[in-house]
């Protein structure tokens, strides 16, 4: 077994948000590493864990590297200053990132054996090399810009995460190439060309070679510089502190001052260096110099700068569907299967879609319906992030130009989403829709749709709830959970919700919904408070809760209560958790996994025993301190008998998972159980599972779940299995 430190006294309650997060970044590059994991979709992990460490460095990294700049040396509260703290984030960083090239190296190895390969333009043969010089001339070099770094000519404006290539170049008759006869240029490589170019072969049945378009360009360098000669020549990459301070409470126009906000992230401050493997020193010092990145991030990579192209990438090959996972094809919602008519369906029951494996066209067409029913007078949905070609746009605009009353809530602070919402929010306000960008000072992140119908003498409310955005392409990668309803109090309650928004309105009661940051943190803290009292009155008291992060301290300190005095809490946690479980007195009724897998697990389910009478909530927000008090944001009881029970089945499934589950250890470790274990008795995905069910309503007489739990203590009471530990 693998040495495990364990958790002391001396040690800290509570674990850090930002090492968490990176150890969840970690848990996705194991996605990457492990072996059992398609190949081509193993690429797509590593790409996975490219761009969510780009986003991590240049808002939650570049924060830290703010406070350490401001001199504040305040700790808090899992007792780190923010200049320990940026030491033991910034030793991660280096680490992953090592780790994450090292991985590439031997996907690249298992590629080549199955007939992918990346080459390089020195390797290639005389007709290959003549038809990329070809491709060179006419579709790169035109779009190719030298920027020479003299005394006329300052260090332009480094964009951030552009590959540049830097040139140390020498005048053609020079004999010395020293710093005196040395000139320096940047290129940029064009983001708006393909980072990876096929060659061409020959042969049938041959392997597919690649090139990437860096190499192709250092290869011609010399075609942009005629009187000099290039000496050295490598990639490097900056990355800027993309956190937006908006000005919301003085901008006139919350619009207009985003568009003006936007533009100022491309001059954040440099928060990370990355640079090739021989990076020439006399650049490395002066650009050092230029962007003062002295005491900041700097990553030296000998493998190829940015792996998020791999993306794309896996996507674009054709003919390796051996490489991928099997094909998946989510059925459409039965309740809606045999009908076009959706409130027909709605005023009979509710319905509750679980996407991806229940189609998100459901979610289009009822937006569609609505958009076209001449009975229809209004429609009002929020909007956080969509999809480029959305229907729901086009359904949406359709609305508005046949004389519907159309309210879209657009939040324009949606984080690197900010210029695709601008956009959408000026294409429905062309077509007629009233356009709501939001409140100042909070984010709308509630996941709701109102549609208004009349019929009869009177007016009827149609309701579409969610825990994910309303957006296709997420909804097709996401797990996700959507409600619809035509529950009169529920209606009541988003119809408040919508004139809070974007009126003067304030309600003075809600029937059903929690909102924050009013009062759903308070609704929490009452359930939990509720079973800790039951769990002293000896009644059945049990939480299970599903989320994508928790790192609000006070919410941590409630369940810790509440496992003091006996409650069985299980936490089914993706990303960022601050709470320690397993800890004698405090937290040792309380267990922690995170589930990285096919689908990315998003949807929010809370779970509270209430003395054998259940409730079961579903939300959009995570129990982290920026959506229970900086954000606009629902949760909403299950209220059918039947949709509590497929809910408490999946997160059932979600809590018997021993293939892509990982368990929380109280130091702060993640443990990957191998699936020969006795107490595992044999392999269960949770997501393969599900995937097979004909209809996500048949998870109710699903009776493949075992009965084998795998709890903390499994791992304790049992030192001699082989456990696997990740640091």
């Amino acid at each position: 077994m693998a040495n495990v430190t364990q958790w002391t006294k001396a040690d800290s309650i509570y674990i850090n948000r930002e090492i968490s997060w990176l150890q969840f970044n970690r848990r996705v590059l194991q996605e990457a590493q492990d072996d059992s994991t398609p190949l081509l979709e193993r690429i797509k992990f590593l790409s996975i864990v490219s761009t969510n460490l780009d986003e991590f460095v240049s808002v939650r990294a570049a924060g830290i590297m703010e406070q350490v700049k401001s001199g504040n040396h305040s700790k808090d509260f899992t007792g780190f200053t923010p200049k320990e703290l940026l030491k033991q984030v910034t030793a991660m960083i280096e680490q992953l990132a090592a780790d994450q090239y090292a991985t590439h190296e031997q996907i690249c190895h298992l590629l080549q054996q199955q007939g992918i390969v990346f080459t390089t333009f020195s390797d290639l043969d005389g007709q290959q090399k003549k038809e990329l010089e070809a491709y060179y001339v006419q579709n790169v070099f035109p779009v190719l810009t030298p920027l020479a770094i003299d005394r006329s000519r300052p260090c332009p404006l480094i964009r951030t995460k552009s590959i540049y290539l830097a040139i140390v170049l020498k005048e053609t008759k020079a004999v010395a190439a020293d710093s005196q006869g040395t000139k320096l240029a940047l290129v940029e490589i064009p983001a708006n060309l393909s980072r990876f170019i096929e060659v061409s072969s020959q042969e049938e049945h041959a392997k597919k070679h690649y090139i990437l378009l860096e190499d192709l360009i250092k290869s011609h360098i010399h075609t942009l510089f005629t009187m000099y000669s290039p000496v050295s020549f490598h990639a490097f990459r900056l990355t800027r502190n993309a956190d937006l301070s908006l000005d919301e409470e003085g901008a006139e126009d919350l619009l207009d001052e985003m568009e003006k906000v936007l533009q100022t992230r491309r001059w954040g401050t440099p928060v990370r260096l990355e640079i090739e493997k021989g990076f020439d020193p006399w650049i490395l010092e002066l650009l050092k110099s230029e962007l003062e990145v002295d005491n900041h991030i700097i990553i030296t990579t000998v493998t190829p700068i940015d792996l998020s192209f791999f993306m794309s990438f896996s996507s674009s090959l054709s003919g390796y569907e051996h490489l991928r996972y099997p094909g998946f094809e989510p059925g459409y919602p039965r309740a809606f299967a045999r009908t076009d008519d959706f409130f027909a369906v709605l005023r009979e029951r509710d319905v509750i879609v679980m996407h991806p494996y229940e189609s998100f066209e459901a979610v289009n067409d009822f937006i569609q319906q609505a958009a076209l029913d001449t009975s229809v007078l209004a429609i009002k949905m929020t909007l956080y992030r969509s999809n480029g070609d959305s229907h729901i746009i086009q359904s949406l605009s359709r609305a508005a130009e046949m004389g519907k009353q159309v309210t879209v809530v657009v939040e324009l602070k949606a984080r690197f989403d900010e210029a695709r919402n601008i956009e959408w929010a000026k294409t429905l306000e062309k077509a007629g829709c009233h356009v709501v960008y939001g409140l100042a000072g909070l984010k709308i992140h509630a996941k709701m749709t109102l549609v208004v119908r009349k019929e009869e003498d009177m007016l009827k409310r149609y309701i579409h709830v969610a825990t994910g955005n309303y957006n296709e392409v997420s909804a097709s990668i996401f797990t996700d959970i959507g409600l619809f309803t035509a529950n009169p109090r529920i209606g009541e309650d988003v119809s408040n919700l919508f004139n809070e928004i974007t009126g003067f309105s304030m309600p003075v009661h809600w029937h059903y919904l929690s909102v924050a940051p009013t009062h759903l943190k308070q609704q929490l803290f009452r359930s939990i408070q509720r079973e800790a009292k039951h769990a002293q009155e000896g009644k059945p008291a049990r939480i299970i809760a599903k989320m994508n992060a928790l790192s609000n301290k006070e919410m941590v300190d409630q369940l810790y209560n509440a496992s003091k005095l006996g409650v069985q809490i299980d936490l089914i946690v993706r990303g960022i958790c601050c709470l320690r479980p397993g800890i004698p007195g405090l937290s040792e009724h309380i267990q922690v996994r995170s589930i990285v897998d096919r689908f990315l697990e998003h949807s929010r389910i809370f779970y509270f025993e209430n003395a054998g009478n259940p409730q079961v909530w579903m939300s959009s927000a995570d129990w982290m301190t920026r959506n229970l008090d900086r954000r606009i944001e629902l949760m909403c009881p299950v209220l059918d008998e039947e949709h509590k029970s497929m809910l408490i089945q999946l997160l059932t499934l979600l809590l018997d998972d021993n293939v892509k589950a990982r368990v929380l250890l109280p130091d702060g470790q993640y443990i990957h159980v191998t699936n020969h274990l006795a107490v595992c008795r044999s392999q269960f995905d949770a997501h393969s599972i599900i995937m097979k069910q004909q209809d996500t309503h048949d998870l109710i007489h699903n009776e493949s779940v075992p009965d084998i739990k795998l709890p903390l203590d499994a791992y304790l009471e049992q030192p001699d299995q082989e456990w696997i530990i990740y640091h």
